[in-house]
């Protein structure tokens, strides 16, 4: 009899996971998910609301897709996992038998005991559910006439975005001193400051939520600021302040678990036979400078690719090497290769290049070991770079010099868009007064 491989969530780790089992073996292979039916891509939620798109081009692989590949679907919500039998419960009470499990279960929204903080209207902007509760209760400016968005991390500017696209006036609220200041230098979130408040989102910085208040009906109403005490009359709420793995359901169990699911370098928890992998996976061996807890997508994919090695007979460890990711805070894309690091963690071998084009929506932050000149990492906003090329530079332990002199070969912009590097070059030898 086959070998049944069961994996909670259809998120990226998830699938990725089932459809390389798949390709190496004849395994069974369940997935259980209790969100939706089939595999959607969760970043794309943003654009359905904004109209670019439906739901179902959301959708990468076609229904039949799961039962072509042998691939089981089932939905339902786990409620215990008994470890000792293999066994999974479900909240109505049906049970499933695995030989080895993967627990894919992702993020969930923070809450931080806020009161009012389960109120109708009140939501993230993580789950299928939260883009229908949106349509619900923010379809347009009149039955939505403001929106407050709490945290300003990229779930939030994203949030921002699509209340934006249907004219609904956002106040957004900070507690930082700056935009993302924990994650970006300063030169940049200062920009992306003045971006949001260009594009007529009332950004609060230095502002927390006390509390959310209620209708008659249950509904939010306003929200209260901590520091004043002002009352912001609303319709909506989204809370952005950071996600958490979504683990509650193993809290009984004796896997082990810290903030997410203690894994080591293969993936693997305490007990045999059990691994995690995704946004809910938490590494206890340190990988570089990475995060234990990767909330990432591309590090969910991987994940899922190097785990499906391991089930099939060919252990491997996850090895995800340099860092890179890329978001869009509103109009403006942003991509970052390797460590460029905020105010937050800073090493004091890092030095900083810091260009900005005069237009106040373009500019880069190049990192580097002041004391071997040696490239650390690149932030760019506004102008595409490729990723393959600086992945090599950072392998290649290139200094900054090179770098800045060969930036054009990594300038991935589109035909007949205009290029900086001149001025960036010129900007540099100014700086630090390179011959």
């Amino acid at each position: 009899m086959e070998e049944h491989i069961v994996i909670i969530g259809n998120g990226i780790s998830g699938v990725t996971a089932a459809r390389h089992i798949r390709k190496l073996s004849d395994k069974k292979i369940t997935i259980i998910s209790a969100e939706t039916d089939y595999f959607f891509s969760r970043t794309a939620l943003m654009y359905v609301y904004m109209g670019h798109m439906t739901f179902e081009h959301t959708q990468p692989y076609e229904n039949w897709f799961w039962k072509k590949n042998k691939i089981n679907l089932k939905k339902g919500y786990v409620k215990h996992v008994e470890t000792n039998k293999k066994t999974l419960v479900f909240e109505n009470g049906e049970t499933l038998v695995y030989d080895k499990l993967i627990i894919a279960t992702g993020s969930k929204p923070n809450k931080f005991g806020w009161p009012g903080q389960d109120l109708e209207g009140v939501m993230g902007l993580y789950s299928k559910q939260d883009l229908e509760s949106l349509e619900q209760h923010a379809p347009n400016h009149e039955v939505c006439k403001r929106a407050v968005i709490v945290g300003g991390g990229l779930i939030g500017i994203e949030l921002a975005e699509m209340l934006n696209s249907r004219n609904i006036p956002v106040t957004f609220l900070v507690r930082e001193t700056s935009f993302w200041n924990g994650i970006l230098p300063e030169g940049e979130s200062e920009m992306i400051n003045s971006h949001i408040k260009n594009h007529h989102i009332d950004l609060r910085l230095n502002t927390n939520l006390k509390e959310i208040i209620s209708d008659e009906n249950g509904k939010v109403k306003s929200v209260i600021i901590e520091e004043t005490g002002e009352e912001i009359p609303c319709q909506v709420v989204g809370l952005t302040a950071g996600v958490s793995p979504n683990i509650d359901f193993i809290k009984n169990s004796n896997i082990e678990t810290n903030k997410g699911i203690k894994v080591n370098r293969f993936l693997e928890t305490n007990i045999p036979d059990i691994f995690a992998i995704g946004d809910c996976a938490e590494q206890h061996e340190a990988i570089d400078q990475r995060p234990p807890i990767e909330a990432v997508w591309y590090t969910g994919r991987m994940m899922g690719e190097t785990l499906a090695q391991t089930i099939c007979g060919n252990k491997t460890a996850y090895k995800p090497g340099h860092w890179f990711n890329s978001a869009k805070f509103l109009d403006i894309e942003y991509q970052t290769y390797g460590w460029v690091h905020g105010l937050k963690g800073k090493p004091d071998y890092e030095k900083h290049f810091h260009w900005k084009h005069e237009d106040d929506t373009k500019c880069i932050t190049i990192a580097f070991n002041k004391n071997t000149n040696v490239f650390l990492g690149i932030n760019t906003f506004g102008i595409r770079m490729r990723h393959d090329t600086f992945d090599k530079w950072l392998t290649e332990k290139r200094d900054v010099d090179y770098v800045i002199n060969h930036l054009t070969e990594a300038n991935f912009d589109p035909e007949f868009y205009r290029h900086y590097e001149t001025e960036i070059l010129a900007a540099y030898k100014n700086q630090f007064q390179t011959v």
